[in-house]
């Protein structure tokens, strides 16, 4: 008989390194689909604002900005939900949820990359620095509104939707009607999606009484999804067809627009699994109109 070779464990991680392992956890940094969701009607605005390519420096500001800045939401978001997100499947082992994390601590994380994303900020004109507070504020108003809004992904909508002033405020100095338009229009897509995620989580948000949109439509949440998509869709065509309507325009709103069909059939069933990767997916709507809007800029 041949001899069996000795088991081997791996080596064990450096405490600095297990404590970065947590930090990158808590800010969902495996999972990139929460800032691409930000990140794409950011860029979109900064190339409306700018009217075609907006240089490097901005172009930075706003990619790193919308990533630090959705990392401290998670860490805000994961302190201030703790005590729900325990009886809950899918966030029971969120690190300060289970105890890896202090609140204090993830605080500390937050208010660190916060503080990061506002001295990008500071090197844009003063009036974008002026928006960012206005920002921080929805983003930290935010995941208190579970307790007592029947909608709180409206709220998430404008909070969200933020970069779009910000980008415009960064390139002309103001912000337009227009951008609060495609604030709006961007508020419903973040309904439509946020709903498919509340739709994941609802039998477990009934018996611990959060509130969320996919509890408040009952019976209705895949249609008021749609309506929602649909909104948000003609809102971005009305807007912004005079700007920069044109073959690339219309290809990039197609792609969106099939896209949601293909959501209508995942989330039908109303299943776990077909809502979950509804919501894992959306940011390829976004990438699907931002593409067709800066390819239609870029023609010009």
């Amino acid at each position: 008989m041949s001899a069996q070779l000795p088991l081997t464990r791996p080596p064990a991680l450096s405490p600095w390194r297990q404590r970065w392992r947590l930090y990158l956890d808590l800010i969902r940094w495996d999972r990139p689909a929460g800032w691409l969701l930000l990140l794409w009607p950011t860029l979109s605005a900064l190339w409306l604002a700018a009217g075609g390519w907006p240089g490097w420096h901005l172009l930075a500001v706003f990619v790193l900005g919308t990533i630090l800045m959705r990392s401290a939401g998670c860490c805000v978001n994961d302190v201030a939900d703790r005590d729900f997100d325990r009886h809950v499947e899918r966030t029971a082992q969120r690190p300060v949820t289970c105890g890896r994390i202090t609140p204090r601590e993830a605080l500390a994380v937050g208010a660190v990359l916060a503080l990061l994303a506002f001295a990008l900020v500071l090197t844009t004109r003063r009036e974008a620095v002026a928006w960012s507070f206005a920002a921080l504020g929805v983003a930290v108003f935010y995941p208190y509104t579970k307790r007592f809004f029947a909608m709180p992904q409206a709220v998430l909508g404008v909070a969200f939707s933020f970069g779009i002033p910000m980008a415009f405020a960064a390139v002309q100095g103001e912000v337009p009607a227009l951008a609060w338009g495609l604030l709006l229009a961007n508020a419903f897509w973040v309904l439509a999606y946020d709903t498919e995620y509340a739709m994941v989580d609802r039998n477990d948000d009934l018996r611990i009484g959060i509130r969320t949109s996919a509890i408040t439509l009952g019976r209705w949440d895949v249609a008021a999804v749609l309506v929602f998509y649909a909104l948000h869709l003609l809102l971005w065509a009305a807007l912004l067809w005079p700007l920069a309507g044109g073959p690339w325009f219309a290809a990039g709103l197609l792609a969106a627009a099939l896209q949601v069909l293909w959501h209508a059939r995942l989330i039908r069933d109303r299943s776990r699994a077909g809502c979950f990767r509804a919501f894992r997916l959306n940011h390829w709507l976004g990438a699907s109109l931002f593409a067709g809007l800066a390819l239609q800029l870029a023609s010009r």
